[in-house]
Parts: C-alpha cells; structure tokens; sequence
C-alpha cells in the first residue's frame, strides 16, 4: 500500500515498516464510518437518546427499548405495584428488536420508579433501561431503580455556548463525592458552592470531574458503571450537576468528565450485562467477555448496536449538559486484546503484531471525529500507557484523533525515582528525558501524580518522602532534614514536571498542597468509614500549618500558563543537564527555568548559557512558600561574558546563586541595545 502524504508518521522513521499497517487500520475506519452513515454525519448517527428511553412528547409518555432476545417486556415500578400490567406491556415494532409503549401522561409521574420486566426464552429478569437518564437508589433496600424525571421547570442555562479561552488545559481532577470536608458523600451543589471558587483561586483553567456515570458501588471510584446515560444521583440531582457546569463556565472553567467506555459493571440487575437474557447483546461471548483485571464485562466494538450506544453517549454528555469533552478511561485496555497487562511496549512491533482490537481503534477514531464535529473546541484526552503511534494525532492525518494523551510515565516515574533512589544519586538527563520523552505526533498531559497514587496501597509523592512526620511536622516552626527536604522537593518535583509538559498539565485535588491522607472509600473493611474519602481544605486556612506554603507555590506555578502561555510554546531549550551537581536549566518560550535538586551544596555564580535580562518569577525557597529566603528575588539579573587569556569566543552566561534544593523561574526582559547587556 503506497503511503498518503501528509501521514502523521512521516515523523518518526521508525513506523516506516509499518505504515502500510497503519494506513490499512484508518482505512477500516473510513469504511466503517461510511458504512454506518453513507454520506450523512455521525452527529445525525449518535442520537440514540432521542429515541430509547421515556421521553414526554405533548400529553403522553413514549418509551422504547432495544431487546431483540425479549419475549415480552413490561414497564414495573411505584405505579404498579411492582407487578406486571397488561396496561405497561411494551409492543415489539421491529424484527430489529425495538419495542415500544405508549402511555396516558397521567400514567407516569415526576419522581416514580420503573424498572423493565423483560421475559426471554427460559427466564425473566428485572432490568434498567438501557437509556435510563436517571438512576437512584434505595437507602434501606440498596436497590437501584429507574426514576421518571421531568421536573415542573428545566434548568436554565445562564451561559450558553461556552468556549473557553485558555488554551493549553490546566486540570484539576476531582472527585464530587470527596470534595468535602465532611465524612460524607459530598454533592454536586457543595462542590459548586465551595470547591469551584477554590479553584478558580488556584488558578486552574480546566476541571476534569470522576464518577460522572451511575456506578453500584461508590468506592469503584466510578469506574464500574452501570447506567451510562444517567448521572451519578448519589450526588445530586441532574440539574444539580448542570448547575456545577454552568457555574464552572461563568468562571472560564471547561468541564470535562472521566468517560468510562473501557468496560461495564458485571452487575446483572443494574447493568448491561444479560439485559435480554443474552449475554452477547453489547458484551463479548467468548473468552474476552470478562476482564481478567477489574472483574468487569468487555464491550464488543464490531457490533453496530455498541458503536450507537456508545457514540450516542458521547453526544450525550457533550448536548444535555454542556460537558468540554472527556478524558477516555482505560485506552490500553481496549486496544489490545490482552489489555497491555505485562507489557512494556519496547518495541513497535509491539504495536502492530496482531495483537491489537482494531474494532477498538475504529471506535475510538469515530468517537472523535464525532465529538470534533458536535464541537469543535472540545477536548479529548486518552489514558493510554503504551503509547500507541497515531493515538493523538488528528484524524486528517491518519490518526485517531486525541487531543492529548496523559503521560503515565511520568507519575510512575516519580514514584519509582523518590522509592528507590536518593536525591542526591538522581540522573539529571535521565530526569529530563522521562520528563519530556512522547511521540512527534502528540501532545501530552504531564503530571506528578494523579488519584491513583492517593489510593490505599500506595503513597502520594510527599507521603513517601515525609511519612509519619506528616502527622507530627506539618507545624511552621518544625524543622527537620526530612521535613525540609520533602517541603523542598514537593515544589520542585512539581515545577520541573509542569515546566517540561509536553502539552498541558494534571493535579489531583488536594495534592498540590500535600494532602496528608490516602484515599479509601467506605467498605467493610474499615466500618465503612468516611474519613479517608475526604480532601481536608481546612488545613490551608491554618497559617501555623505548611500546607498553605505548598499551595501558593502551586498557585504561583500555574499562574506562568494563564500570564505567559508557557505551555503553549512546545519547545523547550535544553541548556544545562549537570548530574555532578544535580543542575537543571531550560528555556520555555519566554521563561526560563533552572533547578538545583544538590541535597547540600549551593552554587555561588553557577553560569547558565543564556544571552540577556532576566527578573524573578518564582523562587522556591521564597518564605511564603516554605522557603529560607537564599536567593535575591529582587535584582534583575544581566548576562556576560567571563573572558580569560586562554579563551576565545567567549559565550554569555547568566550567573545565579543556586542554594541547595531550589528552583527559581525567572523572565528574559527586552533589550532595546546590544550594549544594555
């Protein structure tokens, strides 16, 4: 097959063996898309809510389901008595599988329950419908129900189409339901009322919300869900969330939701899994039905019926409550047929030798080129840790058409790096090169840490360099080695990862001021306590604490995007990588940037070879960040050049004073003369 021009792996020499692959794969995926449209538009294809589920059309009810294994199917609930009635018997309208009824308006009301009785050859079983857009669950029973929703007044939107002005995303990931200081479940209003303003304060441009989508069990951290089209009422109602994202947009926040299309719950009552008593109806039948990993069900993406579902679903969330887009869950999970588990993926063959769902790859690029077209200015971020060539190019280009890809890498490396290995033993070039390795074609979301470093079973980056001192050092008269060092390194770790993204950048709510607890959901295991399924913000209004320290140098940090676009400038200039002296130095658009991670030794005129002015930004061991106030923050620091006898062409150097363990972000200055320097 002859290479198309303009291909996104034109960049990399090293897909050239298997661009004839590549070519082929987005070929199955044109086809596909015109097999499923013709010459219409996926918009036009993804509308499967407007037609299943209960809708009110005028003065009666409409309700319609896709069960072609159903016998007969009968509407259930707080209007029937829980029995069947020949009255809420559905009629079967298609060979295809639909069925349908129609009711007197009076029939159903705001706020009923419903459950579908659906009848199969050999057995019968209680089911949510398949569309449901609202899920609840009862407090003595713990079952899940339908419930019929149309509220007296619809929700009205005081921002209408938002389109952010941030250009590279800043995310703070967050959960609702931990979004509070309370051992409870936290809503969508409290989050709105108290977190969104934290937020904004933060400087964060983008929030990036969990456990949007119905899941039975709360401490799955939402990513077993049941009920794709309903929004998670243990957090409110959908009006409530709706709310939470217009008051997100009237601060210039975007809101994207963790979309979870990697699997579904194994829940039989609850979920998808033998909705009309066959097993194959979404869900593979053979032995990649479970996954082995997270005991969850594997959508079949060669099925027609899955590419609506899911692609309505999509539209869905971007449509009826404005959501910016959405970061996939469990890319690698889906695209390989082994789910990337013991995979290093250190070689492309490895990418290309059979052992990849191509059904799954189809999906994923129709899904974006569905939501590009529904909206343009939507994001799209894939949690994909093999680093599959082509996932974040655009479609145009022959790729799947990601925005970005989070950068998995860089938190496990971290992680590994403060676990195993001294700081004062750090590899300044391996550092710099895990921090700003990814694939030509892409944009990447870098981050320290995200919540899978919070869980229980593992440690947050400071929990593992301060421990139990946490509990015992946190006061602003404490000092220790291991206190100073983990404050010190809190900062820079976060500043050198965020200076270097490849794209945008990624916090995990509450870490950026070195939450001091792990996160474990109620269970029985721990009396099904709430005490660690909360992020504790009162500790930032205490000044005799350290945590406001680490969140004005987070504040500070983030500021760089929205004041000079940092991130924006992809490039970034290597100038000095000494890991005799554990000094970095590199330049990003207008900033630059110098670190030294040394445990002990400062550096008085340490040169870094940069031509020019330059004032202070940020400086670490500033003492409204923790700091012990080393570094002159207010001189405007000018290079020159250092000329001996034995020297010729004698570079220009800015000389700094670097004390141990401190970064310092300074801005170059225009120069009107060649002799101002």
């Amino acid at each position: 097959m002859k290479k198309a021009a303009g291909k996104f792996y034109e960049a990399d020499p090293w897909l050239d063996p298997f661009s004839p692959v590549i070519d082929r794969r987005i070929a199955k995926c044109l086809s596909r898309e015109r097999q499923l449209i013709g010459r219409g538009k996926l918009t036009e294809f993804a509308m499967g809510y407007f037609y299943y589920g209960l809708h009110r059309e005028k003065d009666r009810w409409i309700f319609r389901e896709w069960a072609p294994n159903a016998d007969e199917i009968f509407i259930t609930g707080t209007f029937t008595g829980w029995k069947e009635k020949q009255e809420y018997r559905l009629n079967r309208i298609s060979e295809y599988g639909d069925w349908e009824i129609s009711l007197p308006s009076e029939a159903l009301k705001h706020g009923d329950l419903y459950k579908l009785l659906i009848h199969w050859p050999g057995g019968k079983g209680e089911r949510i419908p398949s569309y449901a857009n609202r899920v609840v669950q009862d407090e003595k029973t713990k079952i899940f129900s339908a419930q019929v929703w149309n509220p007296p007044e619809e929700y009205r939107w005081k921002i209408g189409n938002f389109v952010s002005t941030a250009t590279t995303p800043v995310i703070y990931e967050a959960h609702v339901g931990m979004a509070t200081q309370l051992e409870k479940t936290g809503t969508f209003r409290e989050f709105t009322e108290n977190i969104i303003p934290l937020i904004v304060r933060a400087g964060y441009n983008t929030i990036q919300l969990m456990a949007v989508q119905e899941h039975p069990f709360y401490g799955s951290f939402g990513y077993h869900v049941a009920n794709f089209f309903a929004a998670s009422s243990r957090f409110g109602t959908p009006e409530d969330l709706r709310e939470l994202i217009d008051t997100a947009h009237a601060n210039g926040l975007r809101v994207i939701m963790d979309l979870v299309h990697s699997h579904s719950v194994k829940n039989i009552n609850e979920g998808l899994g033998l909705f009309d008593g066959s097993p194959g109806l979404y869900f593979h039948t053979s032995d990649r039905r479970n996954h082995i990993a997270w005991d969850s069900l594997c959508f079949d993406y060669g099925r027609d019926n899955v590419l609506h579902f899911l692609l309505s679903n999509c539209r869905y969330w971007l449509e009826e409550y404005k959501f910016d887009g959405f970061r996939f869950d469990g890319i690698t999970s889906m695209i390989y047929y082994d789910h990337g588990l013991g995979k290093n993926f250190t070689t492309y063959s490895e990418y290309f030798d059979g052992g990849q769902d191509e059904d799954a790859l189809v999906y994923l690029f129709l899904a974006n080129k569905l939501i590009h077209e529904f909206n343009p200015a939507a994001l799209t971020i894939a949690e994909e840790m093999s680093g599959m060539p082509g996932l974040a190019a655009p479609t145009a280009k022959g790729g799947y058409g990601f925005d970005y890809r989070l950068s998995m890498g860089v938190p496990d490396f971290w992680i590994k790096l403060v676990k195993e290995t001294l700081d004062e033993n750090w590899d300044m070039g391996h550092l710099m090169h895990e921090l700003t390795q990814h694939r030509p074609e892409e944009k990447i979301i870098s981050y320290c840490e995200s919540h899978d470093q919070a869980l229980v079973g593992d440690k947050t980056l400071i929990f593992r360099m301060l421990d139990a001192e946490m509990y015992t050092g946190m006061t602003i008269w404490h000092h220790s080695f291991s206190m100073d060092r983990g404050i010190a390194l809190h900062k820079m770790i976060r500043l050198l990862t965020f200076g270097t993204a490849g794209g945008g950048y990624l916090n995990f709510m509450g870490n950026e001021f070195g939450h001091p607890e792990w996160i474990d959901f109620p269970r029985e295991g721990n009396n099904w306590s709430y005490k660690y399924a909360r992020r504790q913000w009162q500790l930032l209004e205490n000044k005799d604490l350290k945590y406001h320290f680490l969140a004005g140098f987070d504040r500070e940090m983030v500021k760089l995007q929205a004041e000079f676009r940092v991130l924006d400038e992809m490039y970034i200039g290597r100038l000095v990588e000494n890991s005799h002296d554990k000094v970095i130095a590199f330049t990003r658009g207008q900033l630059l940037f110098v670190f030294n991670f040394h445990p002990v030794k400062s550096f008085t005129d340490y040169g870094i070879p940069v031509k020019g002015k330059y004032r202070v930004l940020i400086d670490s061991d500033d003492p409204a960040f923790g700091g012990f106030n080393r570094f002159d923050r207010k001189t405007i620091y000018t290079s020159v050049k250092k000329a001996d006898r034995a020297t010729l062409n004698v570079p220009f150097r800015l000389y700094l004073y670097l004390p141990s363990r401190t970064a310092v972000v300074l801005k170059g200055e225009p120069v009107r003369r060649a002799t101002d320097i």
